[in-house]
């Protein structure tokens, strides 16, 4: 296979409703944030079966935004694990916060509940949640643990937007769920990320500080009605509530979430029929998949992962990737735990030894492609690539 049937490894599952939709916007008088953003939040607060929901520019906003309605102090800590990506601790340090690591479960590679309260101090004041590749934490111990401590609990479920536990939504749990919707998500609209809550008073300070903490949006602002001044005022000007930063979406980005939204069902079976097939054609390769039998759950599938199990095999997992890549096939690590980065070796003096698990996962894990689109043919290369570099 040559560079130009390169196998990509992620790929937006785009048609003509999400064209139409767009050019609807564009054609409107108005493309930033408004009544289409309005519309996807609607939708999605339907669909995750929550209050409200306020659309952000991406999960990391929405991570940060949770993390500062929480007002840190100095050397308040926030529990999460290390098998994340950057966004995960690097919120917990912009809003004032001390990320504390938990070491991961070896079958879901989410948080290890039963390690969680050992790791509470009268510092902790949150538990930040990672639902790895589509399978959610085990809630139920966990909601135990921050109630029993007074902890605010969120969720980063950039991976788990159809994710349930025990048949309740993801992201619906704590007190914000954080959601992506990148260009490589199971629904995307390019850039851009969803919060929801059950609260109307965070909802609201959410709304105002996703866009410079003003009392009145531009979309708002522009409209002939809101120009009507109140009773015994000249002209209602806008305030600055907060002190706020720029995380809106604008609604170019909410056209394409609403009509990826409607296809968020049909999207999954395409890729949970890919990942049966990886399954049983890969199950006698020495390797590890994600999965667990201990709680029920709803899988999302925004990852297919393998990880090289170094009892079985003295292959590299280094060398696999390059080998992949070679062959035409686009590969992703997710991830290397958050312990081996150097920055975060500087700040907090983490390396292998600090979570274990986590570090041997994340030496050892790739992630393969998977999304609607992929041809079935394609996927019969990368089986065949597989078997051969584990064969030789």
């Amino acid at each position: 296979m040559n560079k130009h049937n390169f196998i990509q490894y992620g790929k937006p599952y785009y048609g003509s409703e999400e064209d139409k939709q767009v050019k609807k916007v564009l054609n409107s008088n108005w493309i930033g944030t408004g009544p289409i953003s309005q519309k996807f939040e609607k939708n999605f607060s339907e669909y995750k079966k929550v209050n409200y929901a306020k659309s952000l520019n991406s999960c990391t906003a929405a991570l940060h935004l949770s993390l500062l309605l929480l007002n840190l102090k100095k050397n308040d800590e926030v529990i999460t694990t290390p098998l994340t990506f950057a966004a995960t601790i690097n919120s917990i340090i912009l809003a004032g916060g001390k990320p504390v690591l938990v070491d991961i479960r070896n079958d879901t590679y989410n948080i290890d509940e039963k390690k969680i309260e050992k790791k509470i101090t009268r510092k902790t004041k949150a538990i930040l949640l990672v639902h790895f590749g589509g399978i959610p934490c085990d809630m139920d111990p966990i909601i135990k643990i921050a109630n029993k401590y007074n902890l605010k609990i969120i969720e980063d479920c950039a991976h788990a937007i159809e994710s349930k536990y025990k048949n309740k939504n993801t992201g619906s749990f704590g007190f914000t769920g954080c959601f992506s919707f990148y260009a490589n998500k199971n629904i995307t609209t390019g850039e851009g990320g969803m919060l929801i809550c059950k609260d109307k008073n965070i909802a609201k300070k959410i709304e105002i500080m996703r866009l410079h903490g003003l009392s009145r949006d531009a979309w708002k602002r522009y409209m002939p009605q809101e120009k009507i001044p109140k009773a015994g005022l000249v002209w209602d000007h806008y305030d600055i509530k907060y002190v706020g930063l720029k995380y809106n979406m604008i609604d170019i980005n909410a056209a394409l979430g609403i009509s990826q939204l409607k296809k968020i069902t049909s999207m999954l079976k395409e890729r949970n029929k890919l990942v049966k097939e990886y399954n049983k054609h890969l199950k006698h390769l020495p390797v590890f998949f994600q999965n667990t039998n201990s709680y029920k759950f709803k899988n999302a599938h925004h990852l297919f992962t393998i990880v090289l199990d170094k009892k079985r095999t003295k292959k590299k997992r280094d060398y696999l990737l390059r080998y992949l890549n070679e062959e035409g096939i686009g590969v992703g690590v997710n991830y290397r735990s958050v312990t081996s980065m150097s920055c975060y070796k500087k700040l907090f003096k983490w390396n292998n030894q600090t979570c274990k698990n986590a570090n041997y996962i994340g030496n050892n894990i790739l992630s393969l492609p998977l999304y609607p689109g992929l041809k079935k043919k394609e996927q019969q290369y990368i089986i065949k690539k597989l078997k051969k570099f584990f064969d030789n």
